[in-house]
């Protein structure tokens, strides 16, 4: 595939859809490097939740956002610090105040610059679209341990950093009066768990600590699921991913055990979580899942 044929990660305010009363999700249609977009609104203030990547498509989403919100405050927060989620949060300078965890604050911070460098080198129209984005930093940063709740007028919506998982610093948006819940990357449906283990320069993903997390949102049961791409859901997309990330742990660490190399793994396991999920876009990220979980068992 050449630089050209990459897709274009554009967002769509067209598609936005109300799934609740005063909830609008702008949803990506499974392209990829475009995330799924929230718009939350109270009776004074409104919530945008991830960005899109660059400076073009974030323009649309807080246009879109301030033509829903018709004078009232605009926030925004992002679920994690990878470019499709939040760098585009520099457009919102001036027009919201953008909330964040610590964790996810640190992210940006000292992982942005080189996943910005990153993204930019897969050339065409990702390295188009960040042309000229700066490493965004949030305006309000809140301690991971307590969480924040967010006053929209009539509605609160619960930030909540989730620990250690796809990221260091994942954090899922919770809307308790419509039951609905933004996941980021710690769910997407209709694709292998997304693993970004590079090691040496990134090795904060925990296949471990995200099964972990996983168990504890499943166990809340919400009404609706976004996650962070593919197609809205229950709470069996929570189980969907839960259940893989067992299987991905147990399959690789079964062939551990056995003194079996990590390229053997890789492709046993690979073969075999591709027969059970035929369907399943990303077969890149199993590769990923195996690397990091075998690490993992080594601690």
């Amino acid at each position: 595939m050449t630089d050209e044929q990459l897709p274009d990660p554009a967002v769509q305010v067209a598609h936005a859809q109300e799934i609740a009363p005063d909830l609008l999700v702008i949803p990506n249609h499974r392209v990829q490097l475009v995330p799924n977009i929230g718009i939350i609104a109270g009776t004074q203030a409104v919530l945008v939740v991830e960005t899109g990547i660059g400076t073009a498509n974030a323009e649309q989403v807080l246009a879109f956002a301030s033509e829903v919100a018709k004078g009232r405050r605009l926030y925004l927060t992002t679920t994690h610090f990878h470019p499709e989620h939040a760098f585009g949060a520099h457009v919102f300078a001036d027009r919201a105040t953008y909330l964040a965890n610590r964790a996810q604050a640190d992210d940006l911070k000292t992982k942005g610059p080189g996943y910005l460098e990153m993204f930019r080198s897969f050339g065409g129209p990702i390295a188009r679209r960040l042309e000229g984005v700066p490493v965004p930093a949030p305006d309000v940063v809140y301690d991971d341990g307590s969480g924040y709740d967010l006053d929209l007028g009539g509605r609160t919506v619960r930030l909540r950093p989730t620990g250690r998982g796809h990221t260091k610093g994942d954090q899922v948006v919770e809307v308790p009066d419509a039951g609905v819940l933004f996941t980021g990357d710690l769910a997407e449906t209709g694709q292998f768990a997304i693993f970004p283990w590079f090691p040496p320069y990134d090795t904060d993903v925990s296949g471990v600590r995200w099964l972990t997390v996983m168990d504890r949102l499943a166990a809340g049961a919400p009404r609706v699921v976004v996650p962070g791409h593919g197609d809205l859901g229950g709470p069996q997309v929570l189980a969907d991913v839960r259940d893989y990330l067992r299987e991905l742990r147990d399959e690789t660490w079964v062939r551990r055990d056995s003194a079996m190399s990590e390229d053997e793994i890789v492709a046993e396991v690979r073969a075999l979580l591709i027969e059970r999920h035929p369907e399943w876009v990303g077969q890149e990220w199993i590769e990923r899942g195996v690397g990091c979980l075998c690490a993992e068992h080594a601690v």
